[in-house]
């Protein structure tokens, strides 16, 4: 049997860039799997590169490169990798923001720029602090490929059950002497309100080497403007057994203790975005002598968004109603209650910095070493900036009877109310009266500080072993937070400086379903303004921050070997490897001591503390082996066959390792909410098993088929305990609220008798621990198809994933501790033309319904699902000349929405209206 050697031929332009490159890839991967990037013109040719780098691997592994210099094949890179087999996106303002891939969720998934980890901060209380990374943050046009890498590789960072990401930029010594690109395009965002209607993107990049190619410089630059508006009708929690409801009808068979849930608000959003986004690189490289080269580079981003939103509600105290057969609240009514008018600003800063210096050098022409190191830095809201800041505004003495309508399990639901008891109506001007403000948000910084000192030996002879490839690595990360929260009830008076307004519903809502059962008048004002009329009337106050810190200290050796040998005649390649890592973790949390609960409002139990900072600080560590084995065979000219096993980790969410106790709910009458992290936490550990077959009929042309089967342990969930939390003293914590002394409640915390003693009933909370408590098992496959219709110009491509597994959520159980995120069946149809000047492309992407989360806003231990779905994007571009072209971009041509659940469909936690969003512009290189 003959050994076939056949690859289909590039171009010279191609065969050259790939020299060029080569000494610059990524510097992780040597030897017969490197990973080559081409710097390609078109779509033609950047899918057939693609192509290449999937055949030539010798894992798992998909790809995607630059069309040209300064052009990626979409406006972001998140929506560029969800047209990859097996990777879906979340969306943020319908912008992909992070990734999913084969089932497992943005925290399962390491992202590296130029093979090295990068931190991210978030400003979300509610969101904790995780690993996962924000595409939203990079601008695509200074990106030169990314690499998925599916399998796991000794000499690649660990941190990546799902898959690790690779964003690759460019390096001046990828190009020949000066070459420099330019974009600037104007945004149409179709549902802007307030704001723009056309906002600017620019990017630029410019290189250069001088004194004979011995030194390069790269410097690449980007300013991003985006408004838009989104719309929204929400609830904030499904509560189960809340309240009181009729619950003859409910089925027992499936839900036997005929548990049933009502919701504890209903809400109506209306949100104006303003995001400005810059990125900045600079480039130096030097090879002062042929077999040694440097690299010392600088990359920055500056991300800065505003969202003003405005919120008409009704909050459920205590409603009745009657259930379906599952268990929902289909009609929660509440007399005597009020209506809320809530003022919202969002204010999320973030500044990212990483310095890194890559050496490189040839000892001899078969062993070569590298060192690389680098110091990155993401901070969020510097100086304290609260992310949060919230007013609400209510009509007085709880005269609107009100009743809801969760009937339908799509759409949206409906909402009535009776307000004559109330002159004028509870819209009227009179009839408004000021509640409380909050301000909240998480201060982050995370700094990770990374060292890599490897080598490669190269067999210049005869034999099946090719390379060999060793070296030592540290990691460093470290997370510092500060979590503020003030929240108070507040009397202000008149409001008439507030300037507060209200809206017709107009045509809100109306691409997610009819809007005719909403609140027909939406409130318009903003917070700020309340913020500063409760600072004029002197009840402003600004809570102490709880400061926590996570030091995360990874040690790690690695192996590995490329062989090439033959099997009956058949080309065989394998890469065998092995990582070992000890990881050592350091939690400390530092907070001012508990004095007690304090009765503040009839809807507040107020948490005291003292003046005297504390530190508690927990400790964990572990080891882990990592191997890997790949190997790949060639059956024919056109067929390749693989196999691969690997053991990867993810680690723990930092906020899940802070040892603090804090007190999250506590209202007269409960619930009592509690949360404690553990920094002994261990990492989840998947085996991995991957087959695959692979049929290259064509240039740029392939089927492909493949199997993935995942053991994954120590997945993560949280653990309850009813327990008594005591106070700095050592005492119980108790609730002054249920025999209240005279003057309480006092909202001026000056009665003493307020704060909760040994006579009042002691809390029991009920307490959220993590822990690692399940084993599971993931599975699925991957069926991908791309074709070239000869020399048509026009060409397809399919795939899909089917992912399923043992860790799906029980929606009748009320004791879920764990279920994976993300988990979800995917599909993209994509159909291209390219001829001449002209290139175009209609891409549909699709991801069926999943487990987007196991808390809602205002509750833990209860699902969101995102359902099914699914958006056209297009693009077209016409060179003008041969440097110089005009394109048009379109996302969500057909203005999809976005519906997520609870634990059925009529559970409605979001519905969300976005709208269209075009892209005009001229780009040119030189």
């Amino acid at each position: 049997m003959p050994i076939y050697n056949k690859r289909f031929t590039l171009s010279a332009l191609s065969a050259a860039v790939i020299s060029a490159v080569s000494a610059g890839a990524y510097a992780q991967e040597t030897g017969t799997s490197a990973l080559e990037e081409i710097t390609v013109t078109g779509i033609r040719q950047s899918l057939t590169n693609a192509m290449d780098v999937k055949r030539d691997s010798a894992g798992v592994v998909d790809a995607i490169s630059a069309e040209d210099i300064g052009k990626f094949p979409d406006t972001n890179l998140a929506e560029s990798l969800q047209r990859i087999t097996g990777v879906s996106i979340d969306r943020s303002n319908n912008e992909g923001n992070k990734v999913t891939v084969r089932g497992f969720g943005p925290n399962f998934n390491l992202v590296t720029l130029n093979g090295r980890q990068m931190p991210n901060s978030s400003a979300l209380q509610s969101e904790g602090i995780n690993r996962s990374f924000k595409f939203a943050e990079i601008s695509a046009e200074s990106v030169s490929g990314v690499e998925v890498f599916k399998t796991g590789k000794a000499d690649i960072y660990s941190g990546g059950i799902g898959s690790t990401i690779n964003i690759k930029t460019a390096r001046p010594f990828d190009y020949n002497g000066f070459v420099a690109s330019a974009s600037v395009k104007g945004v149409m965002d179709t549902s802007v309100e307030k704001g723009d209607t056309v906002t600017p993107e620019i990017a630029s990049m410019v290189s250069s080497t001088f004194f004979e190619d011995k030194l390069g410089v790269l410097v690449a630059v980007s300013h991003a403007v985006r408004d838009s508006r989104s719309e929204s009708v929400s609830t904030q929690a499904w509560v189960p057994n809340y309240g009181a409801a009729d619950t003859s009808a409910i089925d027992r068979n499936k839900n036997p203790e005929a548990t049933y849930w009502a919701p504890w608000t209903f809400d109506v959003d209306v949100a104006d975005h303003q995001r400005e986004r810059q990125n900045a690189q600079l480039v130096v490289q030097f090879a002062p002598v042929d077999n040694v080269t440097a690299t010392l580079d600088y990359t920055a981003s500056r991300y800065d968004e505003d969202i003003s939103m405005n919120r008409t509600s009704v909050w459920f105290d205590s409603s009745t109603g009657v259930t379906d057969s599952n268990g929902t609240v289909i009609n929660p009514s509440v007399l005597n209650d009020e209506l809320n008018f809530w003022a919202w600003n969002y204010q999320f800063v973030t500044e990212n910095d990483s310095v890194g210096l890559n050496v490189e050098w040839d000892a001899t022409e078969s062993l070569s070493f590298g060192l690389d190191v680098h110091d990155s830095t993401s901070h969020s809201q510097p100086g304290g900036i609260p992310a949060e800041t919230i007013a609400n505004t209510k009509n007085p003495g709880k005269l609107v009877d009100i009743t809801a309508d969760f009937s339908s399990g799509s759409g949206l639901p409906g909402i009535s109310f009776d307000d004559s008891a109330l002159a004028g109506g509870a819209f009227a001007p009179e009839n408004i009266v000021s509640d409380l403000f909050q301000e909240r948000g998480l201060e982050i910084e995370n700094q990770i500080q990374q060292f890599q000192l490897d080598g490669t030996w190269e067999n210049l002879d005869d034999g099946a072993l090719k390379t060999i490839k060793f070296g030592i690595a540290s990691t460093d990360y470290q997370v510092d937070s500060y979590d503020s929260q003030s929240f108070a009830f507040v009397d202000l008076g008149d409001l008439a400086s507030l300037g507060i307004d209200f809206e017709q519903l107009g045509d809100f809502g109306d691409q997610i379903g009819s809007n005719a059962g909403l609140f027909p008048l939406l409130a318009d004002y903003e917070a700020s303004d309340f913020i500063e009329a409760v600072k004029a009337s002197g009840q402003y106050f600004e809570a102490t921050p709880t400061f926590n810190k996570v030091e995360e200290e990874t040690l790690a050796a690695f192996v590995t070997a490329d062989f090439e040998t033959e099997f009956n005649g058949y080309p065989v390649r394998l890469n065998a490897g092995l990582r070992f890592e000890d990881t050592e973790v350091v939690g400390t949390s530092i907070q001012n001591g508990i004095l007690g609960l304090s009765y503040w409002h009839d809807e507040e139990l107020r948490e005291v503390n003292d003046d005297t900072p504390s530190a508690d600080t927990l400790e964990g560590d572990y080891t882990r082996f990592l191997p890997n084995l790949d190997a790949s065979i060639e059956l024919s000219e056109e067929l390749v066959a693989r196999a691969s096993y690997s053991r990867t980790l993810s680690r723990a969410d930092i906020s899940a390792m802070f040892p603090s106790t804090s007190l999250n709910v506590s209202r007269p009458g409960g619930p009592f909410n509690a949360s404690q992290g553990n920094p002994g936490l261990l990492p989840i550990t998947s085996d991995n098993f991957d087959l695959s077959i692979e049929y290259y009929y064509d240039e740029g042309s392939y089927a492909s088929v493949g199997y993935f089967k995942k053991y994954v342990e120590n997945f993560i969930g949280a653990t309850f305990e009813d327990r008594v939390i005591t106070d700095v003293n050592g005492n119980p914590i108790t609730d002054p609220s249920v025999n209240p002394r005279p003057g309480c409640p006092d909202a001026s915390g000056s009665n003493p008798a307020c704060l909760g003693n040994a006579s009042d009933p002691v809390v029991t909370w009920n307490v959220a621990t993590p822990g690692n408590l399940e084993d599971a098992e993931v599975y699925g496959w991957e069926l991908a198809v791309q074709h070239m219709f000869g020399d048509t110009g026009f060409g397809a491509i399919f795939n899909a994933t089917i992912v399923d597994g043992d860790v799906e959520y029980d929606v009748y159980d009320n004791e879920n501790v764990f279920a994976l995120t993300g988990m979800s069946d995917s599909a993209n149809l994509i159909g291209f033309y390219e001829k001449d000047a002209f290139q175009a492309r209609l891409a549909y992407n699709w991801r069926d319904d999943f487990l987007l989360a196991t808390r809602q806003s205002q509750i833990g231990g209860q699902p969101v699902f995102n359902e099914a779905y699914g958006q056209w994007d297009l693009n077209a571009s016409y060179d003008v000349t041969e440097d110089i072209s005009v394109f048009v971009e379109g996302l969500n041509i057909t203005e999809e929405t976005i519906r997520r659940h609870g634990r059925f469909a009529n559970q409605l936690v979001s519905a969300q209206q976005y709208g269209a969003r075009y892209n005009i512009g001229v780009r040119a290189k030189f």
